[in-house]
């Protein structure tokens, strides 16, 4: 009866050091992507899938998109849509943009948002 409880209790004991292996290894990767994140420089729109314009972060503007539908401000190298049109205004709600590869997107109006760095440098972490 001893022996079954050993081997449970090591069993157990086991199971939490590979849970913990895990965590640490998760938690070390988010650390990494977190430190090495780039701040753009440029946020560039899309309108149904053509490139219409690119802002500098580095000038305050507000600038309508799309006809109106849209409206994108940038101010202290953060770019936001401050107004659109569509009926659930999520777009409105997902916040400032900053770092390189963050984007907004509003869908119903077929605008994206994407924040660029300079293309010269950095590491792809895909490739």
């Amino acid at each position: 009866m001893s022996s079954q409880k050993e081997k449970t209790t090591k069993k157990y004991r086991l199971d939490i050091i590979v849970i913990a292996g895990i965590l640490f290894v998760s938690l070390l990767l988010v650390l990494g992507v977190y430190l090495a994140r780039e701040e753009g420089n440029t946020a560039s729109v899309e309108i149904d899938g053509v490139a219409v314009g690119e802002y500098p972060l580095s000038a305050d503007g507000v600038f309508p998109l799309n006809g109106g539908t849209n409206v994108l401000v940038i101010e202290n190298g953060e770019a936001y849509l401050n107004y659109s049109s569509c009926p659930d205004h999520v777009c409105e709600r997902m916040g400032k943009i900053r770092y390189v590869g963050e984007s907004i997107i509003c869908l119903p109006n077929r605008v994206a948002v994407k924040i660029i760095g300079d293309e010269a440098g950095g590491v792809d972490f895909v490739a």
